[in-house]
C-alpha cells in the first residue's frame, strides 16, 4: 500500500508540475499574442500618419477604414510584420497585394458613397475588397485564379465582411448580372479599358484602372461615365501586375 501511495504521490506532483508549465506557456503565448496586437495596431496607426495622411490621402473615411482593417491578416505568415510598410509584397500565384498608398489612393479616387454597388476586378488577397465592403453596399469582386478566390473569399468571411461576392472569372468581361456599378475598381494594369466595364458603369459612375502605356510604363487612370461616354483623366503613374485573360488576346469578345 505504501507504494502505491508514493506512487500516486509522485503522480500528482508530476500533474501539478504540468499544469503549472501549461500555465505558464499560456501566460506566455497570451503575452506574445498581445505584443503581436500592440505591434500591428502601431503599425497601422503609423502607416495611416506617415504614408497616407501626410500625403495627398485626405477622405477622412479611407484613412479611418486603413486605419482599422487588420491588413497583415491578408499576407502569408513570413510577410505579417511588413504588412503595413510602404511597399507591395508577395501573394500566393505569383501576385502581389498592393501597397498600402496605392490602395488608399484608388479607394479615395471612387469617392463612393454608403449606397454604392461596387465591382473590383482582381481580387487577389481579399485586402482591397475589404476596404471597397467598408465604404459602399456591395462589392462584387472578379479574380481570374481559382485558388486566389477561394483563399480571399475564406479569409473575408473568417474576419466578417459578409457584403463581399466573389467568383472566379475573367475581369475584362465584368459582372452583367450584377449590373449596373456606381463604381468599379481594377487592381492589375490593363491594355485597354474594358469596353464591358464601361457598358456595365453607372451614368456618372467611377472607374479606377491602372494602363499600360508602354512595356515599362502604366499610368493610373480615372474614367467617369458621361453621356454614355468615358471621360478619363490621369491620376499617377504606378506598378501592378498585368491583367490576364482576354486582355492579352486577340479576337471576339464575349457578347
Amino acid at each position: 500500500m505504501s507504494l502505491d501511495f508514493k506512487h500516486n504521490r509522485h503522480m500528482k506532483r508530476g500533474f501539478l508540475l504540468l499544469a503549472c508549465v501549461g500555465l505558464l506557456f499560456a501566460a506566455v503565448c497570451l503575452a506574445g499574442g498581445q505584443d503581436d496586437e500592440t505591434f500591428f495596431s502601431e503599425k497601422r496607426r503609423a502607416m495611416v500618419e506617415t504614408q497616407l495622411r501626410a500625403r495627398d490621402i485626405k477622405d477622412t473615411r479611407v484613412l479611418e477604414v486603413l486605419g482599422q482593417i487588420p491588413r497583415h491578416l491578408f499576407v502569408g505568415l513570413p510577410y505579417r510584420r511588413q504588412a503595413y510598410e510602404d511597399y507591395p509584397l508577395p501573394i500566393d500565384e505569383g501576385q502581389t497585394i498592393s501597397q498600402p498608398y496605392v490602395v488608399a489612393l484608388m479607394t479615395q479616387s471612387l469617392k463612393l458613397r454608403p449606397t454604392d454597388n461596387v465591382l473590383e476586378v482582381g481580387t487577389g488577397s481579399g485586402y482591397q475588397a475589404a476596404v471597397l465592403s467598408r465604404l459602399a453596399r456591395r462589392v462584387f469582386s472578379i479574380e481570374i485564379s481559382v485558388a486566389l478566390a477561394q483563399k480571399a473569399r475564406e479569409t473575408l468571411k473568417s474576419l466578417g465582411f459578409a457584403n463581399v461576392e466573389i467568383k472566379s472569372d475573367d475581369g475584362y468581361f465584368g459582372w452583367i448580372e450584377q449590373a449596373p456599378f456606381d463604381a468599379i475598381i481594377v487592381t492589375c494594369a490593363a491594355r485597354q479599358i474594358p469596353p464591358p466595364l464601361i457598358r456595365q458603369l453607372k451614368e456618372g459612375g467611377r472607374l479606377v484602372i491602372p494602363l499600360e502605356e508602354t512595356d515599362e510604363f502604366q499610368s493610373l487612370k480615372l474614367v467617369t461615365k458621361i453621356k454614355g461616354k468615358p471621360d478619363i483623366r490621369q491620376i499617377a503613374q504606378v506598378r501592378f501586375v498585368p491583367m490576364l485573360g482576354r486582355d492579352k488576346k486577340k479576337g471576339p469578345e464575349r457578347p
